[in-house]
């Protein structure tokens, strides 16, 4: 990863220099430059004023700088990254520095390589900064191969900062699972936005600089409609693990358990909890514990149902809720979910860390008829699998079915029994 981060940014580097030395600086392009970073910014500040969610987040920032890389020599696609990650830093929220100029790295090379591209093959307009432009004098090739230009030249640079990034994620989290890394339906519709948008804002620069006005707007209305629905998003999700928080996940539990109340619907609630953990932070370091999380947290999303309601309880433990699932079901699952996590390797420092789970399950009508209860009941099964040895499952026996007996056979009845770990196929 260290290895990966300073390729991509000395290799922006180096161009940048060469560029520097090679490219003439003309006013009008400065003028054109200015003008886009001018209109980055007005939404970079929209931004820090709406609020930004915790972690990877989503902008339109791309329908500016797909202009500079189709209108402007390459020198300036690798120089608008700078004072747009700058206000980020210093303007939305401070993170890492590292982060910041890996990321301006990705764009400005991804940009670098767009715009290369796109002036070779002579597809491009000149911005007009004289005013509006005859409409019937406008090229007319750009219609044309100008504009298929531009599309693929913009599609090529959501391709390759999409491949700079998730390589580097892919190194920093291999358990990642690729498919959760690329474009789903909902990236992929931003970003097709955010391409129409830039060829939007291109076109009107070809016209007159000063029609940038009139895309401005639309773009920062945009813009904050995605931010907004992100920050209702965060508000709902664990920042780390982008499971459901505790409170969402408590609602929407209790929405599933009315209706399957009132259907008769079996349904089963796992707690699971991370064995060890507080000795993995003291042993690796609190950065490792929280690549633990991601990686327990990705495993169990994949071999659950959409259905199935996941969420992060807190600290080191997660919540499932089963809908449909008897016991038969919900022990398999859950035992499914301690067999997979115990299959996790995690590398760090040129070893592999074994992670392991304990489970503990109730059901609804047996252990429970509300989700305090069912919650109550499933949390004694965990620590009863935790005092059993760890990395097994169990279920709490309700005292009605407890057959009766000494005091201790009593208490152990109304406490819980073990059938997972080792001995799961035999129950």
């Amino acid at each position: 990863m260290i290895r990966y981060f300073f390729v991509v940014v000395v290799g922006a580097c180096v161009a940048l220099v060469f560029e520097l030395a090679t490219t003439a600086i003309t006013a009008a392009d400065l003028i054109t430059f200015g003008a886009l970073v001018g209109c980055t910014t007005v939404c970079v500040e929209a931004m820090r004023r709406l609020g930004m969610p915790a972690g990877i987040s989503r902008d339109l920032l791309g329908a500016w700088w797909l202009p500079t890389f189709l209108l402007l020599p390459p020198l300036y696609a690798l120089l608008i990254p700078i004072p747009i990650y700058a206000l980020h830093q210093f303007r939305v929220r401070r993170t890492l520095v590292f982060r910041r100029v890996f990321n301006a790295a990705t764009v400005a090379l991804s940009g670098y390589v767009t715009s290369t591209l796109s002036h070779s093959v002579g597809g491009g307009v000149t911005p007009n900064l004289t005013g509006l432009s005859d409409f019937t004098a406008y090229p007319l090739e750009f219609s044309g191969q100008g504009l298929l230009t531009s599309i693929i030249c913009g599609g090529l640079f959501t391709l390759l900062d999409t491949v700079l990034i998730v390589t580097a994620v892919r190194l920093s989290a291999p358990e990642t699972p690729w498919r959760d890394l690329l474009w789903d339906r909902e990236d992929l519709l931003v970003d097709t936005a955010e391409l129409c948008m830039g060829i939007m804002v291109t076109i009107l620069c070809g016209i007159s600089l000063v029609l940038v006005v009139i895309a401005l707007p639309s773009v920062l209305l945009l813009h904050r409609s995605l931010l907004f629905q992100q920050l209702q998003t965060a508000a709902r999700t664990d920042p780390k693990t982008g499971l459901l928080n505790a409170t969402t996940w408590q609602s929407e539990a209790e929405a599933e358990l009315s209706r399957a109340l009132q259907v008769g619907r079996p349904m089963a609630v796992l707690i699971l909890d991370i064995d060890h953990f507080k000795r993995v932070n003291d042993t690796y370091g609190h950065l490792f514990g929280d690549q633990v999380l991601i990686g327990v947290a990705n495993t169990i999303t994949h071999q659950l149902r959409q259905t199935d309601v996941v969420g992060r309880f807190g600290g080191e433990e997660f919540v499932v809720l089963l809908p449909d699932a008897d016991m038969a079901e919900a022990c398999r699952v859950a035992e499914r979910l301690r067999s997979r996590v115990g299959r996790m390797a995690l590398p760090v420092d040129e070893t592999t860390v074994t992670i392991t789970i304990s489970v503990g399950v109730a059901l609804l009508a047996v252990h429970g008829r509300d989700l305090i209860e069912l919650m109550a009941a499933a949390d004694l099964a965990l620590y009863r699998a935790k005092d059993a040895g760890r990395d097994r499952v169990c279920m709490p026996v309700t005292s009605n079915l407890t057959v009766s007996g000494p005091p201790d056979v009593r208490r152990r009845g109304s406490a819980a029994r073990e059938f997972g770990g080792r001995s799961a196929a035999a129950e």
